[in-house]
């Protein structure tokens, strides 16, 4: 926020040297003995993805939940929270009014949730005052007062057409951060006839620099900003070379890999000696460090702002595929508009993204696909769910990480999963797909050339398909397929790459059953895995992906071909996702098709069990130590599939702790356990319950395996939430619990060592001090 480096500072402190001797980095004239001085307002809002959990408490208190935060910097606090609305829900168009249904109003204002902010705007517009909102709120007056102004501004608009809209009016909306689509839709316009109009009035975006000292001195690094709130620019226009765009906030489906794309790029380009800008506005990122590119213009990333910064800067080019979702949902707009978008055509992204031309395509080359049919009514898609019999999957398009993609197994479902999928993609096609049970899902990353492959990395999921790619657990190289799904994985791949004249980074998803692979869908943009794949394989695709796109040679990269077999040699990596139950108060820990994980780790290992538990320990789970119970309730469909790996657990000489049907099913097939009852089934405080069993600290690992049959929703929700909330490590997947077994009767068997790591201090007090090199004190 003001550029001034306090971790950098302290370290320097920390050495001995004092404020006078450390340079200003961003002035480089100034010591940094000088305080920041600002002439611009920040506001950081954080970024909540609570809607996506089921049963999740949306009060917000002393437990963070949030899963990112964006940074808006402007020249009033009107301008800066509505750049920050946009910035937190790339969708809006600003700070609008929104109230939850059946709520009062009232009520709302009261409860601190991550909805409030717009509650407080939506009482504000309907006409309530400063001192009313305050009093439900408690919120600063002065705050309010600013969001006040915000409402009246907006009532004004609605009053006016666009032909009546003179310099002064609209010049005081954009100085209050109102965008051109907002503007728009106030006057019955369109976003693009109100930037035309704009900028014939002459009413532009100044380009202002964070320098620490509020302009007493230059600034010699070029961290930017834009508002309407100045009248000229700090800075003159140049060039910009080659422009990237990056992953906004993070959330669930885009976080810290995407950045790590989005940086990688740079390095690459200013490697090959190109001049690179970067556009983010995360202040949690690498991308966001003014020095690591040639420009940065820490502001949105909507298709009005980066249209300022190119008319603005002499840009070769943007990127857009590097840095999620985000990036790829302006790629058609900003090509439409005239900006030149580096690699893979913005129309070819958009075949790729569009749920129905991409399957039409698929059928086209005479690729495999599960049966599918475009929404164009509920009527249609329950005829079509009815002929391939359900489950089916709901497909919205350009969204991440599955939002609104859901798995109906019943018409009552997929009515209620239309509904909320045409409302997260209104805009876009919603596709009705076979969903198939059973089946195994394998990704490929890759990188190609004027579509030709030049870097091919397949690995594939533990969990069957119906769990989103990035909860799943990932294995590179793929232990389970063959060689026949992967030449006709291979053979797909190079064919759409062909199809879509793919130049660039891309992932596809396939489906494998038997002997049949089915494509899923394909993303022409660094997917969340590259980051993993890349130092798997110890070779850079994103840099290859940024030499491609600059049209340069990559022959001397030693990238993965396909057709390649046997890398990488001698181990197998596994990357294991991370989650927040813990922090996220009443949600179900249980998961599927939408994206739940908020974080990841990778670990290697001599073989795949290895890896597996090496990734388990670095998600913080605890392995259980036999005899230790392990409490155990199996839906039906699924207690057959289970009866090998319970074995295997008792055979190591865990104690299985099984509710009544999983007792039954696995003492009639001559596995040893002991019944437990469901908590609505036990007797008043006798302990005995399952749920008892785990808040006393009785059970050290729990396995609840539910489905859409499961009839104790509300007793097997509770197993899982209490297991969550008292610390127990919990299992929800089938194939997990099945490959954990092996693993751990490998560890116990003496086949897997180094899983007890030391720390570094306990590894010092162990060694023997005559092989060190370096005195008791000090580290080596």
């Amino acid at each position: 926020a003001t550029g001034y480096p306090l971790a950098y500072v302290a370290a320097k402190l920390s050495l001995g040297v004092d404020l006078v001797s450390i340079r200003n980095s961003v002035t480089k004239t100034t010591t940094a003995c000088f305080e920041p001085s600002l002439d611009y307002c920040v506001v950081k809002v954080p970024r909540w993805d609570l809607s996506k959990f089921n049963r999740a408490n949306t009060r917000l208190g002393s437990s963070m939940t949030s899963v990112g935060e964006v940074m808006a910097i402007g020249r009033t606090f009107e301008e800066a929270i509505q750049k920050a609305a946009r910035m937190v829900k790339p969708s809006s168009m600003g700070l609008e009014a929104s109230v939850e249904a059946g709520v009062a109003l009232e009520e709302q204002l009261s409860k601190a949730t991550n909805e409030r902010l717009y509650a407080v705007q939506a009482a504000l517009e309907q006409g309530m005052t400063v001192e009313q909102v305050h009093r439900h709120s408690r919120i600063d007056r002065w705050f309010l007062s600013k969001l006040h102004n915000i409402a009246r501004l907006k009532a004004k608009a609605r009053t006016l057409s666009l032909d009546a809209l003179d310099y002064p009016n609209l010049k005081a909306l954009k100085c209050a951060g109102f965008s051109d689509r907002q503007i728009a839709s106030y006057t019955g316009s369109q976003e693009m006839i109100v930037r035309r109009k704009r900028q014939q009035l002459g009413l532009l975006p100044c380009v202002k620099q964070i320098d620490t000292l509020a302009a007493e001195f230059p600034a010699a690094t070029n961290y930017l900003y834009m508002t309407y709130n100045g009248s000229e620019n700090d800075v003159s226009a140049e060039d910009a070379g080659v422009m990237v765009l990056g992953c906004g906030a993070y959330c669930i489906g885009s976080s810290v890999e995407f950045d790590w794309c989005g940086v990688s790029t740079i390095r690459a380009l200013r490697s090959m000696g190109l001049r690179s800008a970067m556009v983010n506005y995360n202040p949690e990122t690498v991308s966001t460090d003014y020095d690591e590119c040639d420009m940065l213009y820490f502001d949105e990333l909507s298709k009005e702002r980066i249209m300022d910064i190119v008319e603005m800067e002499t840009a070769d080019g943007v990127v857009v595929s590097v840095g999620g979702q985000i990036p790829n949902n302006v790629a058609l707009p900003l090509h439409k508009a005239g900006v030149r978008v580096v690699g893979t055509s913005p129309d070819m992204i958009d075949c790729a993204e569009d749920r129905f031309k991409f399957s039409a395509l698929v059928d086209r080359l005479g690729l495999s696909q599960p049966a599918w049919r475009e929404l164009t009514g509920e009527a249609e898609a329950l005829a079509f769910a009815e002929g391939v019999g359900y489950p089916v999957l709901v497909r919205p398009s350009y969204v991440l990480s599955g939002a609104a993609m859901n798995v109906a197994y019943t018409e009552a479902m997929l009515k209620a999963f239309l509904a909320q999928a045409t409302d997260v993609s209104p805009e876009h096609p919603v596709v009705v797909s076979k969903f198939i049970s059973g089946a195994r899902e394998v990704e490929m990353d890759a990188v190609a050339k004027d579509g030709k492959v030049v870097a091919a990395a397949v690995h594939e999921h533990v969990e069957n398909a119906g769990v989103h790619s990035g909860d799943a657990t990932l294995v590179l190289p793929p232990q389970t397929v063959s060689r026949y799904t992967l030449s006709r994985i291979e053979d797909a791949t190079a064919k759409i790459a062909e199809a879509l004249r793919i130049t660039g980074p891309f992932n596809m998803q396939f489906i494998c059953k038997g002997s049949e692979v089915m494509i899923i869908e394909c993303n022409l943009r660094a997917s969340r895995s590259v980051p993993f794949v890349s130092k798997t394989h110890g070779v850079d695709f994103i840099e290859a992906a940024a030499k491609v796109m600059m049209d340069r040679d990559v022959s001397d990269m030693r990238l993965p071909q396909l057709g390649d077999r046997g890398r990488p040699e001698a181990y197998v990596g596994v990357k294991a996702p991370m989650f927040s139950f813990t922090r996220l108060r009443g949600a179900d820990p249980v998961l599927g098709v939408e994206m739940a994980s908020t974080g990841e780790v990778a670990c290697f290992g001599v073989n795949m069990e290895e890896a597996l538990l090496k990734a388990v320990l670095s998600t913080n789970m605890k392995l259980p130590l036999p005899p230790r119970p392990v409490a155990v309730s199996v839906q039906e469909d699924l207690l057959d599939d289970m009866v090998h790996p319970l074995w295997q657990l008792h055979e190591l000489g865990y104690e299985l702790l099984c509710t009544p049907k999983t007792h039954k099913h696995l003492a009639d097939k001559g596995i040893p356990n002991r019944l437990v009852q469901y908590s609505s089934d036990a007797a008043k405080d006798d302990g005995d319950d399952v749920v008892s069993l785990i808040r006393a600290g009785g059970v050290q690992l729990v396995i609840n395996l539910p489905t859409y049959k499961s009839g104790r929703t509300t007793d097997n929700y509770i197993i899982r939430r209490t297991a969550v909330d008292f610390g127990v490590p919990l299992l929800t997947n089938p194939q997990l619990v099945t490959s954990l077994a092996r693993a751990l009767g490998k560890h116990y068997g003496g086949e897997i060592i180094g899983l007890d790591a030391d720390s570094l201090f306990d590894y010092y007090r162990k060694e023997d001090p005559s092989e060190t090199w370096s005195g008791p004190e000090e580290f080596h």
